[in-house]
């Protein structure tokens, strides 16, 4: 879900980041969709040499991906593709997520995973000969007297363990082609089923074109040995169903060394994949969303259920989880250290606090959580709370009414059942209305004295939509906010010191104090982000191709 400030903030990261030739690039890419070369040229104003070398730093660090779409070029020439380039904003915002993806590997691997991931998330991308440069050139400004085949051992077991985890991946294809839509709808897909279709047609031309560039799922989590096999989460022998996702593994470093049959591996190029750290982050938000809202033993018996089954999950953004028995749930619940002290009938009793109902599967019964219903009660808690805020609790009481009943709703009634003055119901409502928190029509009721009626509800979609922005217009002014402290603080650095006002360092207490303070709510605020725009699926209508089209010369 693309907003406009969310357009501004990103271009804000990648101006921070790269630089404002980049950024001016990125953000012509994300307000005009995919562009060729010529295009990005004329409408930043830049010389082409300038958009290359943005658009190279950009794709480096799997900002934008670059695509063909198959045109008909005539009966001489035949087919002919243009190349476009298309800005990736989920990949753009998560690299101010990159301290928490850093944080999950410390905590499931070794400092040697967390060095080899900050590589790749400082780079973009790197192939296995520049980690093996960059672990030596590490190795040697710490004065470590490795030898040479050790240090590229330790690199080559790294990344087998963030491979079986899938916190790697092999990068996309650099320039995937895509046919046209008459092309692809042959008559054998038009006979599939309806709902097979509909899924096909509903998909966004990113998605196409991300879709079209992954790696096969064999290789993408896969690097080739001595024996010339692939060693993959999927062939690991040492993954085996008992053994949690993501816990440190030993390898014989011998088995990881490669031989000159397999060179070309050296070369592929490697990076950060990105949804599983945000389907880590998903999980330990609905545990903690479950644990504030029920009790500690729910919490638990979730994030149980969640582990044993977070490899069966086939996408991110699942709605619920993976089956699993009453047998298999409290086998799980047992290897932690506080799902111990709980009996089977607790384990039970807190699978009907999260809402499961069992289903018969075989001669077991079988539980499953509604991810997306925890995820929608967090959004709710999270809009709430703002409404609790900023206009009282008489409006944050009516906004609840409204808000659980999704219906259109009158005046009269809203205040008779919130227990709110008939006189300000309408004085908050409409307050609420102008600033886009709810939805009004007008009922007119015609008779021998026409009287009107207004009816008001809470239109989620528009809503979280709306809410989104205001985060991203939030988290635009904390960032600027912090740029001009940093300037500030270089100013008053520079300055003699017979002119300073006060000591250089009460100056740095001071502007470490308000650096805290602003870095902590834009950490809240990616919280908020992640809730509304990476946990669920965007309502928002797909990419129209023609217009892609349009912008070709």
């Amino acid at each position: 879900m693309v907003t406009e400030y969310g357009i501004k903030f990103t271009a804000n990261l990648i101006n921070n980041h790269f630089g404002n030739l980049v950024a001016k690039v990125c953000e012509n890419l994300l307000r005009r969709g995919p562009l060729t070369l010529q295009l990005i040229v004329r409408y930043t104003e830049l010389t082409p040499q300038q958009v290359k070398n943005s658009l190279l730093i950009l794709i480096q660090h799997n900002c934008v991906q670059a695509f063909s779409y198959e045109q008909d070029g005539g009966l001489e020439d035949g087919p002919k593709s243009n190349t476009h380039y298309m800005a990736l904003f989920n990949n753009i915002l998560h690299r101010m997520r990159f301290s928490k993806f850093l944080e999950i590997i410390s905590r499931e691997f070794d400092d040697k995973c967390k060095e080899l991931l900050e590589g790749l998330l400082q780079h973009g991308r790197l192939t296995l000969k520049q980690m093996v440069e960059r672990a030596k050139d590490m190795a040697e400004r710490a004065k470590s007297r490795k030898k040479e085949g050790i240090c590229e051992d330790l690199v080559q077991e790294s990344l087998v363990k963030l491979l079986t985890a899938r916190y790697v991946e092999r990068c996309p294809a650099s320039e995937p082609v895509l046919a046209a839509r008459d092309k692809e709808e042959t008559p054998a897909k038009k006979r599939g089923p309806k709902s097979a279709r509909t899924a096909e047609e509903s998909q966004t031309l990113e998605q196409r074109v991300l879709a079209a560039a992954a790696p096969m799922g064999a290789q993408r989590f896969s690097v080739i040995t001595n024996n010339e096999s692939s060693v993959s989460r999927e062939t690991s022998t040492d993954d085996s169903p008992g053994m949690r996702v993501g816990a440190k593994r030993k390898y014989d470093a011998l088995e990881l060394h490669i031989e000159p049959a397999a060179e070309e591996e050296e070369v592929v190029p490697w990076r950060a994949n990105f949804e599983e750290f945000i389907r880590c982050l998903r999980h330990k938000a609905c545990i903690e969303n479950v644990r504030e809202r029920l009790d500690d033993g729910a919490a638990t018996v979730l994030r149980a259920m969640l582990e044993a089954t977070r490899s069966l999950e086939n996408k991110v953004k699942t709605e619920k989880s993976v089956p699993l028995s009453l047998n298999n749930i409290f086998e799980e619940v047992m290897k932690s250290e506080e799902g111990r002290g709980m009996t089977l009938d607790r384990v039970r009793a807190s699978l009907v606090q999260l809402g499961c109902s069992p289903s018969a599967r075989g001669t077991d019964e079988s539980y499953k959580i509604d991810l997306k219903k925890i995820i929608e009660l967090a959004q709710n808690d999270e809009v709430e709370s703002i409404v609790l805020k900023r206009y009282g609790r008489d409006a944050y009481r009516m906004f609840r009414l409204l808000s659980k009943n999704g219906r259109l709703v009158e005046t009269d009634k809203i205040a008779n059942t919130t227990f709110v003055e008939k006189k300000d119901a309408p004085k908050i409502l409409y307050k609420l209305w102008k600033d886009e928190y709810l939805h009004m029509e007008k009922l007119v009721v015609a008779g021998a004295r026409q009287s009107q009626f207004l009816l008001w509800k809470v239109n989620k979609p528009c809503l979280w939509k709306h809410v989104l922005d205001e985060m991203f217009h939030a988290a635009l002014n904390l960032s600027q906010r912090v740029a001009y402290e940093r300037e500030k603080e270089k100013e008053f650095l520079n300055l003699p010191v017979d002119k300073q006002v006060m000591s250089q360092e009460e100056r740095l207490n001071r502007l470490k104090s308000v650096r805290i303070v602003l870095e902590s709510s834009l950490l809240k605020l990616g919280d908020a982000f992640m809730l509304f725009h990476d946990f669920e699926e965007s309502s928002l209508l797909k990419l129209d191709d023609a217009i892609m089209l349009s912008h070709d010369l």
